[in-house]
């Protein structure tokens, strides 16, 4: 069986290397969506640029069902490859692709049933985008099965410590979608409709790479169709480990929704100045979760080894390197923040907003990297609950001040940016005192 074991050799090594085509996949992925809003700022409108923002938080919601799940079925693949154990190494990996695929067309039908109702009544967008806002996100919707397909092939692949097969994957898809981009909304004038088709063809361009890789390079995974099975167990403990993976996240959209609704009720300008804004700040958060990626697959595979006391040290290490790596983007980001809000055709008062924004995530989010990569270490050992509780916490805290103080003197409208300063706090504290508290190591085990 091959792939790349983390359980020997110096963790900095091993986490640096397995973590940096995680990054470099996530910055291409930024990429192409921070290309996908400069395109459509400037050769749409900034109509066009709000209501492709202000789906961000649903289209991050399926997102999140995607990734947890897949993580979930990738954490119980790395504890097994850890252990050495071929057999169950690919009797998950075909339950969760499965899984996932299933999971991929319930998705649809869900998104496509629900957004009339979620985008008018829950995030409330403004009449004079709402249907360009439905355009995008139902087109958007169809291509969920490959966003699935893809997110489970790939975690697969980092659960055997292959993470630089991703970034081949993701640049052939980032480019494709960019070009895809400047032909169907500059060239034709789709709109967002030109948008959100580009977004599908490049996902599913991503989504085959991927399947064509995996089962090329590991025997192990080289399905026939009637190959395929599929285990009610298996499938269980992948939806009981990748459930509060998926929480975490899900509450993370859930919270950004009632932020968005907050955003919304300031006017299409703060909504498109919030919309580049959140765009720039998945840049900031780049290194720590790329890191969180790494440090669950990293203490799956040790925990499977019987190597619990090597997690902290691999965990101090990756810590200092998350925090120097998000220290620099962020200092570039204020000081070039003027010139970047430049790039997205934002209307003068837009960019006003803007510039603010990118100064405080750029201060706010320095806190994510303390703590975020701690929470690889709870999934990896089997506690992903804890994450879940966290994020529920940050994001409470984050709603409860932004409609609290958006209209107050202290801090009015700009409480839609500095909410971090007191979600990301909290999240820091309790992370912490759950790690020293030792609870996640007594608890580490492989899971069965």
């Amino acid at each position: 069986m091959q792939g790349r074991s983390m359980t020997a050799g110096a963790p900095w090594k091993h986490t640096l290397r397995f973590a940096m085509p995680v990054l470099a996949g996530s910055l291409l992925q930024q990429l192409y969506n921070t290309a996908d809003t400069i395109i459509v700022g400037n050769f749409a409108s900034e109509e066009a640029l709000s209501a492709v923002g202000t789906t961000g938080s649903l289209t991050f919601l399926f997102l999140s069902i995607a990734l947890g799940f897949s993580a979930g079925n990738g954490v119980i693949v790395a504890q097994h490859y850890g252990a050495g154990d071929e057999k169950r190494v690919r009797s998950n990996a075909s339950t969760g692709i499965l899984l996932l695929m299933g999971l991929g067309v319930i998705s649809t039908i869900v998104a496509l049933a629900a957004s009339g109702f979620a985008f008018s009544w829950l995030v409330a967008v403004p009449g004079e985008i709402l249907d360009q806002t439905l355009v995008y996100f139902r087109i958007y919707a169809l291509g969920l099965i490959f966003q699935y397909g893809y997110n489970i092939f790939s975690s697969i692949l980092r659960a055997i410590g292959d993470s630089a097969a991703t970034l081949y994957f993701l640049l052939i898809s980032s480019v494709t979608n960019v070009v895809l981009d400047i032909l169907f909304v500059a060239g034709f004038h789709w709109g967002v409709a030109g948008a959100a088709i580009a977004t599908d063809i490049s996902q599913g361009i991503s989504f085959v790479a991927a399947w064509i890789y995996m089962t090329r390079k590991y025997p192990v995974f080289r399905f026939r169709l009637k190959e395929f099975s599929w285990d009610s167990k298996l499938a269980a403990r992948t939806l009981r480990v990748g459930m509060p993976i998926a929480l975490q996240l899900m509450i993370v959209s859930f919270g950004l929704t009632f932020i968005q609704r907050a955003v919304n009720k300031f006017g299409k300008v703060m909504t498109a100045s919030f919309t580049v804004g959140q765009r720039i700040e998945m840049y900031i958060n780049l290194p720590c979760n790329a890191f969180q990626t790494t440090m669950a697959t990293y203490t799956g595979q040790n925990i499977g080894a019987g190597k619990t006391e090597r997690v902290k040290t691999g965990l101090r290490q990756t810590l200092i390197i998350s925090l120097i790596m998000t220290a620099l983007i962020s200092a570039a980001i204020w000081i070039f923040s003027n010139q970047i809000c430049g790039l997205f055709g934002l209307s003068a008062d837009a960019a006003v907003y803007c510039n603010a924004h990118l100064k405080a995530a750029a201060l706010t989010l320095i806190i994510l990297s303390m703590y975020i990569p701690v929470f690889g270490v709870f999934q990896g050992a089997n506690h992903p609950a804890v994450p879940t509780l966290v994020a529920t916490a940050s994001l409470s805290v984050r709603v409860a001040v932004t409609y609290l103080l958006r209209y107050s003197s202290v801090f009015g409208h700009t409480i839609i940016w500095w909410n971090g300063l007191f979600g990301f706090g909290t999240g820091c504290a309790i992370t912490w005192i759950y790690y020293f508290s030792g609870r996640w190591q007594r608890g580490a085990s492989l899971t069965k």
